[in-house]
């Protein structure tokens, strides 16, 4: 069976070729691809050479991941079901997460159309839920995820590391639970997207002390500490600011910088969490808060292109020539 894909042929080269992928089984849904939102962190370090799968970082003499069809998550159209499979029908309106390939460095994709997927990784989309909005379910419950981890008292004071969209998703849960939440990073207009409600703070560490802003916006310490963009000195630098019994979270790509002292995690008596990947109930409950609209996605997205202009939108995300946080790719 043949499909359409976003293929990384090589280092920060994007292209859209024809793949071929198994024929359908009888627990498969096949779903032609509407929309499909591109994980700018995963799947720029990707195409950059930095990692040979999802938690691996590359190392020297380690194959190169190429060619690799990138992504892992996108909605559109049922268009078959395999006989054992119930719940869905041709022309609903699905998410998914990712697809089967063949001769390609992983044997999954997420931006190709059709997509043959295990109906265990189809949701259904609830009515009036924008297929747009939720085509980055995987990434909105990564970042649900870490907001979920640690408990949470109303007022707690909890401090995210990184304004990207796994940072956005990982403070509005925050909030939504009932934190006082501070968003650091480094760029006023992802910034912005956060700000301007009550219990909700904005960082950004190009033009202040990230130190001075904790001891002005949490005097008496942080509660919770996450870790967005796998940047271990900026946690290091932040755990004086951290309460006894506090919890850390930490999501991000951490490269070859592992190294975090648990010795010092004893002194406050501090819980760390590492969260990784996806799966059933927490899809379903970030699905249902963006249905009920407790967690924003729509608000996220900057930019759209035709999935023949796939090329130009790496290139934008990779370059950062103007503004970009939600990236989706129109098919």
């Amino acid at each position: 069976m043949k499909a359409k894909a976003v293929v990384f042929t090589e280092k920060r080269k994007v292209e859209v070729l024809e793949v071929t992928t198994p024929e359908p089984a009888p627990h498969d849904v096949v779903v032609e691809t509407r929309f499909s939102w591109i994980s700018n962190g995963t799947e720029g370090s990707f195409l950059r050479g930095e990692r040979i799968n999802g938690e691996t970082p590359y190392r020297e003499d380690d194959p190169w991941p190429f060619p690799y069809t990138a992504g892992y998550q996108s909605t559109g159209v049922v268009i078959d079901v395999g006989s054992e499979v119930s719940g869905v029908q041709a022309g609903d309106w699905v998410f998914c997460t990712v697809g089967r390939v063949e001769g390609m460095f992983e044997p999954f994709a997420g931006h190709i159309s059709p997509k043959v997927a295990h109906y265990s990784q189809i949701w259904p989309l609830p009515e009036g839920v924008s297929p747009e909005a939720v085509s980055g379910l995987v990434l909105v419950q990564v970042g649900y995820n870490c907001g979920t981890r640690p408990p949470v008292a109303v007022g707690d004071t909890a401090l995210v590391i990184g304004d990207g969209m796994v940072g956005q998703w990982a403070a509005q849960t925050l909030h939504w639970r009932g934190a006082t939440v501070i968003l650091a990073g480094k760029h006023d207009e992802r910034l912005a997207f956060f700000g301007g409600k009550h219990r909700r703070h904005l960082v950004n560490v190009k033009k202040e002390s990230l130190g001075d802003a904790i001891e002005q916006l949490a005097p008496s310490g942080l509660h919770i500490l996450v870790d967005t963009v796998g940047v271990l000195q900026t946690v290091r630098d932040c755990l004086p600011f951290m309460r006894e019994d506090g919890h850390i979270v930490s999501a991000g790509f951490n490269r070859t910088d592992s190294l975090l002292d648990i010795q010092k995690l004893r002194f406050g008596e501090q819980t760390f969490y590492s969260p990784s990947g996806w799966q059933k109930k927490r899809m379903d409950e970030a699905l249902a808060l963006v249905a009920a609209g407790y967690l924003d996605t729509a608000a996220l997205i900057t930019h759209r292109f035709r999935v023949d202009e796939a090329a130009r939108a790496w290139r934008l995300i990779l370059d950062r020539t103007e503004p970009v946080l939600g990236v989706i790719l129109t098919w």
